[in-house]
């Protein structure tokens, strides 16, 4: 299929793996059932892929690669170009699949869908930015030589929340750097997550080999996808306690490989007592509530100083009360449906929990199917389950801070250290608690949910190792080769 012919038919045949740039089917007995988490409607039922079949995409990656690093860069970055021409012309039918798929608000699809086409045009222009050195010597007659070579094999395990751009993330920039990928998306979004972005490098031209989109169960390629000997770098983003794992894996078989891992978040959003409260209001809930606060730098903790809590509690309260919950299909809907029942259980533990340890609940609702309404604590404390541990859903606690150095002292008080917010009129007192804060973001009068795909994105203590976006990317996904020249003879001491 041409790129001319991009809006005359959808994509089809997302029940295939893509394999050695081939549609094939899955050979293992288990079959992925992937329904949307608003209405539960069958979207498309997938056989899932064996280990022999990853390590065909391995193979195929690997026989790719080598070609392909060879390209020019101007080669390179015509296949990305043609791939935002392409992410253009069927932007609607990706909105579509990322409404249908991952319950994801109208909203919420058309943030996920810009950050993914500015990644790719960042991308496009990696092949040129590139670059290597020259070093002196000590010794006489030598010159050093640091050459920046691609990495090799990629492979990326992907998430669910933003499974569109947190794939193209990774995927993109190796690409674009001369590496091969081998893709394992998450089981809840194998289309948004992986075979549409197949898809789209396939009508883009990218030959074949350099990407595999492999959908399988964990317990018969989740471990196998780190422990193959192909990759030389594992890029997933996702649970702490997974990442945990990976990094385990893959420092400690028989092959070691790098890791690029972004991994949980507990945001703070701080509201200092001289801060625009109105402005903090509305900040707030839109960076606790887009895509129902499934996202892993939404805000999962509101820290306000005590001399303005209780007007911010009364005016957040109210405005909450304002947002539309329900269809995500809708233009107006704030709140959509979470995105399976495991995780809405989760949620009824959490919501338990926190009125077990004394936190008050002021706004709730009736949980229908996968949609669960907006939860506002107050009264939360630093100690309770609310505070200390990541809340991937639509529930928030509102700590009172006694001035700014408990306010800092309380958002620095986590085992993550991903992203975080201060709201305050004195923009010099802003950036004085924002370098006190230890996470790799800070925004200032802004929301924790900010990733622009010329910064660099990533996270301190469990949050992660490794930065995406930007030159800080080009780090992730190359290699360092020095190399010496002796131009004249040498003494050596024997």
């Amino acid at each position: 299929m041409s790129t001319n012919d991009s809006n005359n038919s959808a994509y089809n045949d997302f029940h295939l793996q893509f394999i050695a740039g081939e549609w094939q089917k899955g050979k293992d007995d288990s079959t992925n059932t992937n329904t949307n988490p608003y209405n539960g409607d069958t979207l498309v039922e997938i056989q899932q892929a064996t280990k022999d079949q990853l390590n065909e995409a391995y193979d195929a990656a690997t026989q790719a690669q080598e070609a392909w690093a060879k390209q020019t860069p101007a080669t390179r970055a015509a296949v990305l170009y043609k791939v935002v021409n392409i992410l253009d012309q069927r932007q609607e039918e990706i909105v579509d699949w990322l409404i249908k798929e991952s319950g994801s608000t109208r909203i919420k699809a058309m943030v996920e869908f810009g950050a993914t086409r500015a990644i790719t045009l960042e991308a496009a222009t990696f092949p040129n930015r590139v670059h290597g050195e020259i070093r002196p010597s000590n010794t006489p007659g030598k010159e050093n030589f640091i050459y920046r070579e691609p990495i090799g094999v990629v492979a990326v395990i992907s998430p669910w929340n933003f499974p569109l751009h947190l794939t193209q993330r990774s995927i993109a920039p190796a690409l674009a750097l001369g590496n091969a990928v081998v893709l394992k998306p998450a089981s809840d979004t194998p289309v948004t997550g992986g075979l549409l972005l197949a898809k789209v490098f396939e009508e883009a031209g990218l030959p074949k080999g350099l990407l595999n989109v492999v959908v399988g169960s964990g317990s018969e390629i989740g471990d196998a996808i780190v422990e193959h000997k192909a990759p030389s770098l594992v890029s997933f983003t996702g649970s702490t306690s997974v990442g945990k794992h990976i990094g385990e894996l893959a420092n400690g078989g028989e092959y070691i490989k790098q890791v690029a891992l972004e991994l949980g978040g507990n945001s703070p959003f701080v509201v200092l007592k001289d801060a625009d409260i109105e402005q903090a209001v509305k900040a707030a809930a839109f960076g606790k509530f887009l895509h129902q606060g499934q996202i892993c730098i939404a805000i999962n903790r509101v820290i306000v100083e005590d001399e303005i809590y209780d007007d911010f509690v009364e005016r957040f309260l109210a405005h909450v009360k304002t947002l539309n919950v329900g269809d995500p299909n809708k233009q107006d809907t704030a709140v959509g449906p979470i995105i399976n029942e495991k995780q809405v259980k989760s949620l009824k533990e959490k919501i338990a929990k926190a009125q077990e340890e004394g936190a008050k609940m002021i706004l709730s609702g009736e949980i229908e199917g996968q949609v669960v309404p907006p939860h506002i604590f107050t009264e939360v404390t630093r100690e309770m389950d609310l505070s200390r541990n990541e809340v991937f859903g639509p529930l928030v606690g509102i700590i009172r801070a006694k001035d700014e150095v408990d306010a800092l002292s309380i958002a620095n008080d986590s085992m993550y250290g991903l992203s975080s917010a201060v709201f305050t009129a004195d923009m010099q007192k802003g950036l004085r608690f924002a370098r006190g804060i230890r996470a790799g973001m800070t925004h200032i009068n802004d929301i924790s949910v900010n990733d622009e795909s010329n910064t660099p994105f990533g996270g301190e203590k469990n949050s992660g190792i490794g930065r995406f976006n930007g030159e800080w990317v080009l780090e992730e996904f190359t290699r360092t080769h020095w190399i010496s020249m002796q131009n004249e003879p040498r003494e050596y001491p024997f």
